[in-house]
């Protein structure tokens, strides 16, 4: 069963490597993997058990809002945002098309609720557009390309969702 919970600073490297594992996999998977660590900046460390490197994981990781999904005491999922913008999602590829997402960003929508935020934005990643879709996003205007950390080039589908209260 998946459950959803607030981030903690003990789940840095784990996230962390979550995050490094789908970012490669899904999204940029179209590059050679020399090529990759620009795009991941310190996230290509995660999984080296470097103190420094994990405490730059975990500053990374921060936001104002940040959950992540369990399944059976493993973290799953990952999701950071703010008021008006839903800054990054990632699920491990064994539970693509679970729920584990979904679960995520209802509870990062209901929040966004509570604070009074009625739109949201979203950078998506050409992969997560079906996702994003099924979930109410709309796109807001073309491909773009974007930076991450010190590679420039990676395409975004901006997306934005209008909440309602139910």
């Amino acid at each position: 069963m998946i459950n959803i919970r607030d981030y903690q600073e003990k789940d840095a490297a784990e996230v962390g490597l979550l995050i490094k594992n789908t970012f490669s996999q899904f999204n940029l998977d179209y590059l050679p993997p020399a090529e990759q660590e620009a795009f991941l900046g310190p996230f290509s460390f995660a999984g080296d058990g470097d103190p420094e490197h994990m405490a730059e994981i975990g500053r990374l990781i921060q936001s104002q809002f940040v959950y992540v999904a369990e399944d059976n005491g493993k973290i799953i999922g990952v999701l950071r945002g703010r008021v008006g913008r839903l800054g990054s999602l990632f699920v491990a590829e064994s539970h693509h098309k679970r729920g584990a997402g979904r679960l995520l960003v209802e509870r990062f929508e209901r929040q966004i609720l509570s604070r009074g935020g009625r739109v949201i934005r979203v950078a998506s990643s050409l992969y997560a557009v079906p996702f994003y879709l099924k979930m109410g996003y709309k796109r807001s205007t073309g491909v773009r390309k974007s930076w991450s950390f010190n590679g420039y080039g990676f395409p975004i589908q901006p997306m934005r969702k209008v909440i309602h209260l139910e």
